[in-house]
């Protein structure tokens, strides 16, 4: 439920920001990642190399809750579980998809696809709630599918989008449920530690089961392991990009309206494409891997504007529109 104390609202702007930056970071560190996996076990096929950069960053994150957060080592309630597993879901989803993506194509473009999220969540409250949203939001939406066509490099004889391109673009929509069903006002009374171990754990065993499932044999599960470069990206991956940003995200976006932090997260791209400038060259001189920086290319640069600009029209058309979950 949102907070009506103004300055707890700033706060949680600020504090969402600050959880944008670590994600924006995420992007090439999950790439750096999925890089290195493939170069320690070059037979793997792509749902195995995510999969195996995913499941160690909620198991670590939940280590790391478990040492730093004592609190969340009690029983959940009913609603601690279904709120836990259920942003689980929504995330694995999404995040699998995002991860698999990135194995085809680059981290900025990736960023930007995202965040069409922004746009999911003001179109199904207002579909929700029977309330048109207005010329500005309907004008917004197209502005993000042009965005998406340029980033993606759409082919206009076929229709086609790169498969890095649609994953991308189908996890937004996951991320947007995830949104949602964080700031359901039946889960306002949860303990977010407990909450947030309870999702990192669902998350870490389901992408654990997804690597076991398709590791091309048993000992591709530990070939990471004993990576000391791996480790020290995957520890980075999972302190800062998942303990750090989820806690931020769990406790403080219930302060504010789905919409409000859907544009909020919107900026998250700025600073992954920021660290896609000078981050990857760092990564690879450190892992031996192949993964050039980045540059600002004219397609970055219009198809990422057009969806910045549709994030900043969609607050105009969504004022006095139903902007958030009523209780069930």
């Amino acid at each position: 439920m949102n907070d009506a104390d103004p300055r707890l609202r700033r706060r949680a702007v600020l504090l969402l920001l600050l959880a944008n930056v670590y994600w924006g970071l995420s992007f090439p560190l999950i790439k750096a990642i999925t890089a290195l996996n493939h170069l320690l076990v070059p037979e793997a096929g792509t749902w195995f190399l995510a999969a195996a950069a995913l499941a160690p960053r909620f198991l670590l994150a939940g280590v790391i809750m478990v040492i730093f957060q004592r609190g969340a080592l009690v029983r959940p309630s009913r609603r601690e579980l279904e709120q836990g597993l259920g942003i689980a879901v929504f995330a694995s989803a999404g995040s699998l998809l995002q991860t698999d993506g990135l194995q085809f194509t680059a981290a900025t473009t990736s960023s930007f696809l995202t965040q069409f999220t922004a746009i999911v969540i003001p179109t199904w409250l207002a579909v929700r709630h029977w309330r048109n949203p207005g010329f500005v939001v309907w004008t917004a939406c197209l502005l993000v599918l042009a965005g998406a066509a340029i980033l993606g490099r759409l082919d206009l004889r076929t229709f086609r989008m790169g498969r890095g391109e649609v994953e991308t673009v189908l996890c937004a929509f996951f991320f947007a449920a995830q949104i949602l069903w964080l700031e359901r006002p039946a889960f306002a009374g949860n303990r977010v530690e407990v909450m947030t171990l309870v999702m990192f754990g669902a998350e870490a065993a389901l992408f654990t089961a997804l690597g076991a499932g398709t590791a091309p044999r048993a000992e591709a599960l530990l070939a990471p392991w004993r990576s000391p470069a791996w480790l020290g990206l995957t520890l980075a991956l999972a302190v800062v990009c998942t303990f750090g940003a989820f806690m931020i995200m769990n406790r403080w976006q219930p302060r504010i309206s789905s919409t409000q932090a859907g544009l909020i997260y919107a900026i998250e791209p700025l600073f992954a494409s920021l660290f896609a400038l000078f981050v990857p060259g760092l990564f690879s001189a450190w892992s031996g891997i192949d993964y050039p920086d980045e540059r600002a290319t004219w397609t970055l640069v219009a198809g990422g504007g057009l969806i910045t600009l549709a994030n900043v029209l969609v607050p105009l058309g969504t004022r006095g529109a139903p902007d958030g979950p009523k209780p069930s």
